[in-house]
């Protein structure tokens, strides 16, 4: 388990990472959803995170509420990302330790986190899945 103590976000995250942009409508980000099987997108722009987009945020859209009992699927299909995405978000770097972000997913119940450079250009992500291999690798030795 020592080794999981030194290891970093950068060691354990995903490099190539699919992005979306504030235009991106939630038609299409719905069917992102269903072919990569991702929970978290990161909203990008020259190449700048500028935010991220969750499944969560596209499923608050459809909530009734007084003002709106049944909402119009077709209308909130043509919503951009720019209409639903968060804007204030964490994020980690590089060097970041993995039980930091181990310890910022559990506080925040977060499924994913971008990991962005000095820039706030994005790196790669860190998702649940990559601290529970850390944690396995780190059990074997």
């Amino acid at each position: 388990m020592y080794r999981f103590l030194e290891e970093t976000a950068g060691s354990t995250m995903t490099r190539n990472v699919t992005t979306v942009t504030r235009e991106t409508t939630i038609r299409e980000l719905g069917e992102m959803f269903d072919r990569d099987d991702y929970n978290t997108y990161p909203v990008v722009e020259n190449d700048e995170v500028i935010g991220i987009v969750t499944k969560f945020d596209v499923l608050k859209c459809f909530a009734f509420t007084p003002n709106q009992m049944l909402p119009r699927y077709s209308d909130l299909m043509n919503r951009t990302v720019a209409d639903v995405m968060t804007s204030e978000f964490i994020y980690v770097r590089p060097d970041t330790k993995l039980t930091r972000v181990l310890q910022l997913m559990v506080e925040h119940r977060i499924r994913s986190l971008p990991v962005t450079d000095g820039d706030n250009s994005l790196v790669g992500i860190v998702a649940r899945e990559d601290i529970v291999r850390a944690l396995a690798a780190a059990a074997k030795d």
